[in-house]
């Protein structure tokens, strides 16, 4: 009796093993599978070098963004405004800046063309044509020379900004220059893929133009538009944010001085 029971036993004891075994190795693999997915979602989030813009059509803006620009406009009408590329929904930002100066600025000659024929009863508003040479796909790059390059550096005097970092944005006429603006819309242009246009270099400009100027930039949500807006407009310069629009308020610069633009 003895001797059958060890008979039926070790079979069993067997056959558990192997299942035991077998089981282990599924688990492995079934670990192994998932370990790279893993490793990669749990990577930190740095700027990347291939770092791009989505490239996707953005939605309209919502009536809570449209009336955040309004509300900063209104407060400080009639003043000289700039506006970085042009949308539908920009047009009543001539009506509610009065007479003040409203600029804008683009590099689709489509939209150029309707915007000098929404703009010729008003003498208050001009509009220019901008060529972006920077596509999105330079981002990390051209954040890298900045970075290292002390004329890209926004405590310098304009005209050493504008005539030795790649980020400026040559051929802008004087009026633009030498404007006292209250108030930057950085809309455009596109930067919505790798080959287009991006905004560091609007982004970049704005900053080097402000002066006690609220600086109101789009599209926040996209990496690129973050991580300039961080850089050349200051994360404690942020004063207000609504939906994809960020709302920096640019202190008043002495330029050429020993203090950095961005403290932080």
């Amino acid at each position: 009796m003895i001797l059958a029971n060890r008979k039926i036993i070790l079979p069993l004891v067997f056959l558990l093993v192997i299942i035991s075994i077998l089981r282990l190795l599924k688990l492995t693999i079934t670990s192994s599978s998932f370990s790279s997915p893993r490793l990669f979602i749990n990577k930190p989030s740095t700027f990347p070098p291939t770092i791009t813009s989505k490239p996707t059509h953005e939605p309209p803006l919502t009536h809570k963004e449209i009336q955040f620009l309004y509300d900063i406009i209104l407060q400080k009408s009639p003043c000289n405004l700039l506006v970085f590329g042009h949308e539908e929904q920009y047009l009543k930002l001539q009506i509610i800046n009065g007479s003040g100066a409203t600029v804008f600025l683009d590099d689709n000659p489509e939209k150029l063309k309707k915007m000098n024929e929404d703009s010729n009863s008003n003498g208050t508003v001009q509009v220019y044509r901008v060529e972006y040479k920077t596509y999105a796909k330079d981002a990390y790059k051209l954040l890298k020379h900045a970075r290292s390059n002390s004329s890209c550096d926004l405590s310098s005097d304009i005209r050493t900004v504008m005539s030795g970092c790649k980020l400026a944005l040559t051929g802008l006429p004087n009026e633009v220059v030498k404007m006292k603006w209250d108030v930057i819309i950085v809309d455009g242009p596109g930067g919505d893929g790798p080959e287009s246009p991006g905004r560091m270099g609007s982004i970049f400009m704005a900053g080097a133009l402000a002066n006690g100027t609220n600086v109101v930039v789009h599209d926040v949500d996209r990496m690129i538009e973050k991580w300039f807006s961080w850089q050349f407009l200051c994360q404690e310069n942020l004063v207000s944010s609504k939906g994809r629009f960020w709302n920096f308020r640019i202190p008043h610069q002495i330029r050429n001085n020993s203090r950095k633009f961005c403290e932080a």
